[in-house]
């Protein structure tokens, strides 16, 4: 909270170690380092082996993940900080190389981090929209706008199965 960098809430933080660990996940990526609680969350979930890529623009927040996996006693090696815009660093990945995405960045930029995630997820992956409470039809404006396309673009594509999960 002295960052200025929310973290997610247990249940979200459990939700995700849930479906790292459903998708055997030993690749995963994060859009939105914060300071690493939800990647703390993920590494959980993950094979023993597994590496987690995380993308933030935030230098500040990025060494401050590095602190909290330091401090949990995460191996140097199974994280990949990326200090970066996520829209330069997304198109740079590997396709089909990633188990899970979980997408924590800029609201605004869901829909363009969605087609990236599309392309870097390995068939049978999962991609996770955060702030997905947008959808509410009482919201409006242009956060709940692009995380409607987000979403759209997910429910449109005959490769997933979309899921709300409000939490």
């Amino acid at each position: 909270e002295e960052l200025g960098a929310p973290a997610i809430s247990p249940a979200v933080g459990a939700l995700l170690a849930l479906l790292a660990r459903t998708a055997g996940a030993k690749s995963v990526v994060e859009v939105g380092t914060g300071v690493g609680v939800s990647g703390l969350w993920l590494l959980a979930g993950m094979t023993d082996d597994g590496v987690l890529t995380t993308i933030d623009p935030e230098y500040e927040y990025q060494q401050a993940a590095r602190d909290s996996f330091a401090a949990a006693d995460i191996p140097v090696g199974r994280t990949r900080l990326i200090n970066g815009s996520p829209i330069e660093v997304l198109p740079r990945l590997a396709d089909a190389a990633y188990e899970l995405v979980f997408l924590d960045g800029e609201v605004l930029d869901h829909p363009r981090y969605v087609v990236e995630a599309v392309r870097i997820l390995r068939p049978g992956g999962v991609v996770v929209l955060h702030h997905a409470d947008a959808l509410d039809p009482s919201h409006t404006g242009p956060i709940a706008d692009a995380v409607r396309e987000a979403a759209l673009i997910v429910a449109d594509d005959d490769r997933f199965l979309p899921v709300v999960i409000p939490l």
